[in-house]
């Protein structure tokens, strides 16, 4: 291959091929992004408060927000292959996925663990909204498969959310 080829190929649309109209490829792909920033921020978050925690619940919050970080990863090759299935592009790069994220970066040098579980819990309490949000347009587009995975989705932040809540309760 010589140069010219190389650069014939940095340029070269993917053309994934679909049944999706451009408009439901942009607006469909586009919210997925935004999700996988997010679960992408929300994983290296829960990661962060899992290397972090400390006090006399260690071991019990360490492995709940390990569990917690593998199912949030877990989703980040989803998004980002059902996003190319429809035949839109994904994130690309860390500054990529800053530039898009909601969810909120914590780089405090100490976070007291109920203060961690709580700012989890509110976090993917807003994810579960952001993931009801997304459904809708991909019911809007006609985009059943899609909407499938994110209903699972849905109920894994549930899930996570009723864990930290009932973590953090104090009585």
């Amino acid at each position: 291959m010589n140069v010219r080829d190389a650069k014939a190929l940095r340029v070269a649309p993917l053309k994934t091929p679909t049944d999706f109209k451009p408009n439901a490829i942009q607006d469909v792909s586009g919210a997925l992004n935004i999700l996988l920033a997010d679960m992408l921020a929300l994983y290296l978050k829960t990661k962060n408060f899992h290397w972090h925690v400390s006090g006399p619940h260690f071991r019990d919050y360490h492995l709940l927000l390990d569990d917690q970080a593998d199912q949030i990863f877990a989703t980040t090759d989803a998004i980002a292959e059902r996003v190319r299935k429809i035949g839109g592009t994904t994130v690309r790069s860390i500054g990529h996925v800053s530039r898009l994220q909601r969810v909120l970066d914590n780089d405090a040098d100490f976070v007291t663990p109920m203060d961690m579980l709580a700012e989890l819990r509110d976090d993917n309490k807003q994810l579960a909204a952001n993931l009801r949000e997304t459904h809708g347009l991909c019911d809007e587009h006609g985009d059943v498969a899609t909407a499938s995975l994110i209903e699972v989705w849905i109920d894994e932040a549930e899930r996570r959310t009723w864990f930290l809540f009932e973590a953090t309760r104090n009585a």
